[in-house]
């Protein structure tokens, strides 16, 4: 093991929390468990962070704890149980570039939690709202966005923090709280 608490950008939403190896990973070999000293399966080789694209590079597998949790959920349920608000944000860059302090909203989900609760998503070039805090802990990237929906199930009540641009003379932005309860990922 040479990190934990790594990131695993995969798809839409992050995998955080992965072991980070220098063990070799390659084609047709990731799936295979990673063993501590004593031969216990610590977590599920994944995959190998490479800047040449070659097989060279820093592997990743998803902890155990992590699997076992999922493994069971497909089981009992046929599907992974994941809290839903139903936005689409910019890269982190973009909000970063622009110096906000949080997440822009670029779309809104039809029929989702956010919509219900009135998040503005960008229009026509102008700015959606900027999401700062899901229930009092500051959101800056889509990461801590996720990691903090992430300890949440699908029917919990959430507030967050958003900054809205004010239409009209002397703009300036209001700092709203919005309340939903949260939905699931269809599966």
């Amino acid at each position: 093991i040479s990190g934990i608490a790594r990131t695993l950008e995969i798809g839409e939403r992050p995998i955080r929390g992965c072991i980070q190896t220098d063990a070799s990973i390659n084609p047709g070999n990731s799936g295979g468990p990673l063993l501590d000293s004593q031969g216990r399966v610590i977590g599920v080789n994944t995959a190998i962070l490479t800047p040449s694209g070659a097989s060279a590079g820093v592997g990743l597998a998803i902890p155990i704890d992590t699997v076992s949790k999922n493994v069971e959920a497909i089981l009992q349920q046929g599907y992974v149980n994941r809290a839903f608000l139903g936005i689409t944000f910019a890269p982190d860059e973009v909000s970063e570039s622009l110096q906000l302090p949080g997440i822009i909203v670029m779309g809104v989900v039809a029929g989702s939690p956010a919509e219900k609760g009135g998040v503005k998503p960008m229009r026509k070039g102008s700015l959606g709202d900027v999401v700062t805090a899901l229930d009092g802990m500051r959101v800056k990237t889509g990461a801590d966005l996720f990691r903090l929906l992430d300890k949440h199930s699908p029917g919990d009540p959430v507030k967050f923090q958003v900054q809205r641009a004010k239409r009209g003379v002397d703009d300036g932005v209001e700092e709203l709280t919005i309340d939903v309860t949260l939905g699931l990922v269809k599966p």
